[in-house]
């Protein structure tokens, strides 16, 4: 925390941001009386795999582009394959391809949520967020509640078995390829999963339980934590059913008006646009139809429980009929309400995979078609952090990607993530003296969005850059800017 002298202004510095996927911070100005001026989340790194993608071969492409992450490179895989499925012509896999990809989609959704929800978020849940920062965080956790710890260790685990099992590996697989996927499921690996599918379903349950009964001790001053009303972006089958691996975009606004439904995911660059800040390396999309100013969104699992008519596993639409009465009938606009539709989703897709365990056509050989080549392949699919695109354009003589556009899961929360920094620094730090557990509120809305922000690091233009020579006192001997 910095403050100038001659106007009382402050800056204050959150760097880096904790318990999030990559590297990001956060800076609030604070006026001479205490009130907040400006709060942003910038993301500090680039990465830029979308220029890396150029000149390779697009068969390439679902191994490579998964190494923007290790947490969420199954989504990733997924949606590439998905979009090299397009320029192979395969418009149409074989069931036992389909139902393999959405094995390895639900394990990568059902690992990914538990690691959030227990390892990332619950340490504030449960201590609260004013706890001392030495018992606030998964260590913590396992001394204070063993048996909670245990369950989310394991579910992770099981997640990742699963992830193997259809992808090879537990992390940057390649079973999916251009046209399907590359093996079937065998009996001994399917009897591995299916040995311990119910209890993954039951602790999902509890997980559940345990998410609802800490949002409801919290009440109405947890719902209005860091809570703004906003549109809701996600995919959803043609009857409107959640889909987490195939469908069409759907946007909601505030009040559950639908923007716009079922859109192609060919059609994705009429619909949504993108915005460049020169503060941040991610980009800020937006519906085109309301603007830069008001088109912006929600995605991920607060997004796709408002968004979709119904899901299609019994006990995750009984949880979300309960979860969508908060509403009296229009969405849920509270940001703490990501986790208890996070955990939602991780019950459905404990359901999901012990359903498909069971399905024969995982054993099948017919693993892969193809159709008349095409240049270009777009995809859609929903990551565990929300809406994931990826659009890939092809040189038909070499087989060379020519361009990629990959608009990211975290991407398409940008604009909401710093409307949260902003509301919940002006609700909790506004007239205060500035303390660790207050600072950790800012965190704490951040977290509640699950960002990944080293897969979200995509910008357009000069990219600016700051170098600094100090000298052994520490004072600034030489600086030069660019851009």
């Amino acid at each position: 925390m910095a403050t100038a002298a001659d106007t009382g202004k402050r800056k204050i510095v959150i760097n880096p941001v904790t318990r999030v996927e990559g590297h990001g911070k956060v800076t609030i100005h604070i006026d001479a009386a205490g009130n907040v001026e400006q709060a942003r989340f910038h993301i500090i790194e680039f990465r830029g795999f979308e220029r890396f993608v150029q000149g390779r071969f697009y068969w390439e492409a679902p191994v490579m582009v998964q190494r923007l992450c290790g947490i969420c490179p199954v989504s990733h895989h997924l949606c590439a394959a998905k979009a090299t499925d397009v320029i192979v012509g395969a418009d149409k896999l074989t069931p036992a391809a389909e139902k393999i990809r959405r094995l390895m989609h639900y394990g990568q959704t059902f690992q990914s949520h538990a690691l959030h929800f227990f390892h990332l978020a619950s340490p504030d849940l449960l201590f609260g967020f004013d706890a001392p920062v030495e018992k606030r965080n998964v260590i913590g956790v396992i001394q204070a509640y063993p048996d909670v710890a245990k369950q989310a260790v394991l579910m992770r685990k099981y997640g990742q078995e699963v992830i193997k099992a259809t992808a090879g590996k537990k992390i940057h697989g390649t079973g999916a390829i251009p046209g399907g996927v590359n093996k079937p499921l065998s009996i001994e690996e399917r009897d591995f999963l299916l040995k311990d599918a119910d209890t993954m379903v039951q602790w999902s349950v509890e997980g559940l339980a345990l998410c609802k009964k800490i949002t409801k001790a919290g009440g109405q001053t947890l719902l209005e934590f860091g809570s703004f009303p906003s549109n809701h972006l996600s995919i959803v089958r043609e009857d409107g059913c959640m889909d987490l691996y195939d469908g069409k975009l759907r946007a909601k606004d505030a009040d559950g008006n639908i923007i716009f439904d079922q859109v192609a995911p060919a059609d994705y660059l009429k619909y949504i646009g993108e915005e460049v800040r020169p503060w941040s390396y991610m980009k800020f999309p937006f519906i085109r139809s309301l603007g830069k100013e008001n088109g912006w969104y929600r995605v991920g699992p607060l997004a796709r429980v408002n968004n979709c008519d119904f899901i299609d596993t019994p006990l995750a639409e009984q949880e979300r009929q309960e979860f969508m009465a908060l509403g009296g009938g229009k969405p849920i606009n509270a940001t703490m309400a990501y986790h208890w539709a996070r955990m939602i989703e991780t019950l459905h897709s404990a359901e999901k995979i012990r359903e498909l365990l069971n399905d024969p056509d995982l054993q099948s050989e017919d693993l892969v078609v193809a159709g008349e080549k095409r240049p270009e392949g777009i995809a859609i699919i929903e990551a565990p952090r929300g809406t994931l695109f990826h659009h890939y354009e092809v040189n038909n003589q070499t087989d060379q990607i020519t361009r990629a556009n990959l608009i990211v899961s975290t991407t398409n929360n940008n604009e909401a993530m710093n409307r949260a920094v902003n509301v919940v620094a002006k609700q909790y730090l506004e007239g205060k003296e500035i303390t660790e557990g207050l600072l950790n509120h800012v965190e704490v809305g951040i977290r509640a969005y699950d960002p990944c922000l080293s897969c979200a690091t995509h910008a357009l233009g000069k990219m600016r850059l700051q170098v600094q020579l100090v000298g052994p006192d520490g004072e600034v001997v030489d600086e030069k800017l660019r851009g």
